[in-house]
C-alpha cells in the first residue's frame, strides 16, 4: 500500500491550493480516505474525510466552507481543494486510508486510519 501526497507549497493568505493523493496497492474504491494535518509543535488533527463513493464528506469546523475533498476512484486519486487559505492552515498535510471502513461512512479519528502518506507541506504567509 502506498499513498503519495503532493501539491503543497507557499501561498499568501486568501489564495488556494489543491492537494492530491495517489494511492496504489489496495482496493482504493472500498476504503474511506482522509486528510489530516500537523502544524509545528502541535498534534496531528483531522481535516476531512470522504466515503467510498464520495457521497459523504466530513470536515473539521476550522475548514468548513473553505476546503473540499473529492475522489476519482477510477484513477485511485483523492483531492483536497483549499480555498481562502489562512496562516493557521500552515502544516504538513497527510492523506490516509481506513481499510476497515464500510460503505457510506467516513472516519474522523486518526486511529481509524491504517495507511498514511508521507505528507506535503503547506505554508500560508500573512
Amino acid at each position: 500500500v502506498q499513498l503519495q501526497a503532493s501539491g503543497g507549497g507557499l501561498v499568501q493568505t486568501g489564495n488556494s491550493l489543491r492537494l492530491s493523493c495517489a494511492a496504489s496497492g489496495f482496493a482504493f474504491s472500498r476504503f474511506v480516505m482522509g486528510w489530516f494535518r500537523q502544524a509545528p509543535g502541535k498534534e496531528r488533527e483531522f481535516v476531512a474525510s470522504i466515503s467510498w463513493a464520495g457521497t459523504r464528506k466530513d470536515y473539521a469546523d476550522s475548514v468548513k466552507g473553505r476546503f473540499t475533498t473529492s475522489r476519482e476512484n477510477a484513477k485511485n486519486m483523492v483531492y483536497l481543494q483549499m480555498n481562502n487559505l489562512k496562516p493557521e492552515d500552515t502544516a504538513v498535510y497527510y492523506c490516509a486510508a481506513d481499510v476497515n471502513s464500510v460503505a457510506g461512512a467516513t472516519s474522523t479519528g486518526a486511529k481509524r486510519y491504517d495507511y498514511w502518506g508521507q505528507g506535503t507541506l503547506v505554508t500560508v504567509s500573512s
